[in-house]
């Protein structure tokens, strides 16, 4: 079996590859992931190559091979991208403005294999509604820290699921890995 690598420090992403049995490392990615881009979907793509990127030529420097999984998830609000928040404050702004509104979550992967030279980029789109929630919910939420580290200061698997109504699309992408589709890339690179 080929080694994969996850080049994302996400505990998310980790636990999601481990879910579905796919033994894997981790090695963290220090490209630079300030970009410019046209719209949600270049944006996650180019920061998921750039990350996966960034590991395979490590390893390749190394003479290293593996399968090196790279990803990136941004929430869009309003032609806006809601990243993590900078602080409490900010992590209430965008609750309130997300509170009974559907915004979109984009999840950008890249698949690279550093023998064959070979990569794949792909990104979800899913749709999550919030429930109007109130100023005193949202407050209750943030002295849990949870939203502190989350992308649109929520994390749908945790205790932000109390905020969300519904969700059109793959639950996963909004957690931070499309696994099926993931899974059906890696078939092709033999895993």
């Amino acid at each position: 079996m080929k080694r994969i690598v996850l080049a994302s420090q996400s505990p998310r992403r980790h636990e999601l590859l481990s879910m579905v049995g796919i033994d894997h490392e981790v090695i963290t990615s220090d490209c630079d992931e300030n970009i410019e881009y046209r719209d949600p979907a270049d944006m996650v793509s180019k920061l998921s190559a750039l990350k996966a990127g960034s590991v395979a030529d490590e390893l390749k420097n190394r003479g290293e091979k593996a399968i090196v999984i790279g990803s990136d998830t941004i929430v869009y609000f309003k032609d806006a991208v809601l990243g993590k928040p900078k602080d409490e404050k900010d992590a209430f702004r965008m609750l309130s403005e997300l509170s009974g509104q559907t915004h979109s979550v984009f999840t950008g992967v890249t698949v690279i294999d550093t023998e064959l030279d070979k990569s794949e980029t792909f990104y979800e789109e899913t749709k999550v509604t919030f429930y109007d929630v109130s100023d005193e919910e949202i407050l209750n939420y943030i002295v849990t820290k949870d939203p502190l580290d989350k992308a649109g200061s929520y994390g749908v698997q945790g205790r932000g699921a109390f905020l969300v109504k519904r969700i059109e699309g793959d639950y996963f992408t909004v957690v931070g890995l499309p696994i099926a589709h993931l899974i059906r890339v890696l078939k092709q690179y033999e895993v």
